[in-house]
């Protein structure tokens, strides 16, 4: 890495990466002020990308508490997929972030493994269920 970097075309991709970076922050904290990330699409968005073949077996309940925009459950079932605004009673799965993070994870922007180890997501509950999100809802 330390090679890549020590000649002009490295060090010119760098700060490249770098303004994309601040570019990015910025628009991110933009995206703040102007309000929460619309929860409604990207509860819809992730009922569409559902993936019946990886969900055999599953019977989850996977609740999310939005800090900014309330809680949402998602059920998958025989093979099916369920998403309503509210509590579920029946969580298998907790998991607690923010709205932005939220956007981040199903855009595929940000890991979902990731985002849990940096501390963005909480869970309770089956932990290990949460790891199935990924190939249950998969990035088009």
């Amino acid at each position: 890495m330390k090679k890549a970097l020590n000649n002009p075309v490295g060090r010119t991709l760098l700060k490249g990466l770098l303004k994309l970076n601040a570019k990015r922050y910025k628009l991110k904290n933009t995206k703040e002020v102007s309000g929460m990330a619309d929860l409604n699409a990207i509860f819809t968005q992730m009922e569409q990308r559902f993936n019946p073949s990886a969900a055999a077996g599953t019977d989850a309940v996977f609740q999310y508490e939005i800090s900014d925009g309330g809680e949402w459950f998602v059920t998958v079932q025989d093979g099916n997929c369920a998403v309503a605004e509210g509590n579920s009673d029946d969580a298998t799965v907790t998991l607690k972030m923010d709205s932005g993070t939220l956007e981040e994870v199903m855009s595929g922007e940000t890991d979902g493994m990731q985002a849990f180890m940096t501390g963005r997501i909480q869970a309770d509950g089956d932990i290990m269920l949460a790891t199935k999100l990924a190939v249950l809802f998969p990035v088009a």
